[in-house]
């Protein structure tokens, strides 16, 4: 039976960058088409919830405001209201921790305040996908964590699929504050709590979670108690693919599994 929810990855499931993935538009039509709901889920941070509402248009892919689960979103629910928050991250980033009621902190007041022997005026430490990201932030993102601030971060991803191959992701960028700090952060994003919470909130019938990678996606999967999709065009080759997967839920691409399921109903 098709599962009653389509919970689909974006990178690597939907594009590459800025490039389409062939018959996945045409894919999610096809599920709208039969009735299932869909949620377009993704650990990338970086994007505001418009930047991507209007990306899937621009791949011809239908979706509500509502259908969108992010990892900034999930960040969202740990930002306390009033908490003072040093992003390093994108504008998506920066818009949860604002829904939130954080407090956005400009780096240059943290390095004020440092300077001049003051407290640092930072309680949490927010991490994302970044590509901006530089040697003079990760200093002070050290520095407010060393001076206790909470370190956070959107995603541990240590890789990101783009349209030309894969890219460092925020968890490289993580890696080097957690390295340099010796703390652990607590990850909002797939596969963990906080991301589970918001998809199970959203979609508490079940569905099945289709995605790229087998350590995010897959184990995002189990942490919901939904079988996984797993599609090739992403993160995961073929040759990786572990022997015990059930086969009908591992395809060539989106389309591929569409065709298969929506062929049993």
């Amino acid at each position: 039976m098709t599962p009653p929810t389509w919970l689909l990855d974006l990178d690597g499931v939907l594009w590459l960058g800025d490039r389409p993935i062939p018959g996945a538009s045409d894919a999610v039509a096809r599920l709208r088409r039969a009735g299932c709901a869909l949620g377009f889920c993704t650990n990338n941070s970086h994007a505001t919830i418009d930047d991507y509402l209007s990306k899937l248009a621009a791949h011809h892919v239908e979706a509500r405001p509502e259908e969108l689960l992010t990892s900034a979103m999930a960040l969202g629910r740990i930002v306390e209201p009033g908490q003072r928050v040093l992003v390093c991250g994108g504008p998506g980033l920066v818009q949860a921790v604002v829904a939130a009621g954080g407090l956005v902190v400009d780096e240059h007041v943290v390095e004020r305040a440092i300077d001049q022997g003051g407290e640092d005026p930072v309680d949490l430490v927010a991490v994302g996908f970044n590509p901006d990201f530089d040697y003079h932030l990760m200093t002070r993102a050290t520095r407010a964590v060393l001076a206790g601030a909470r370190l956070v971060a959107s995603n541990d991803d240590p890789i990101y699929p783009s349209g030309d191959g894969p890219v460092p992701g925020a968890g490289a960028i993580l890696a080097s504050i957690e390295r340099a700090t010796g703390a652990t952060a607590k990850i909002a994003g797939k596969p963990h709590q906080a991301m589970a919470a918001l998809a199970l909130d959203r979609y508490p019938g079940g569905g099945v979670m289709v995605g790229d990678s087998l350590d995010t996606d897959g184990a995002f999967a189990d942490a919901l108690g939904w079988p996984f999709g797993l599609v090739l065009t992403g993160n995961t080759s073929a040759n990786r693919v572990p022997p015990d997967s059930a086969a009908e839920w591992v395809a060539d691409d989106l389309a591929a599994l569409v065709d298969r399921h929506l062929a049993l109903r």
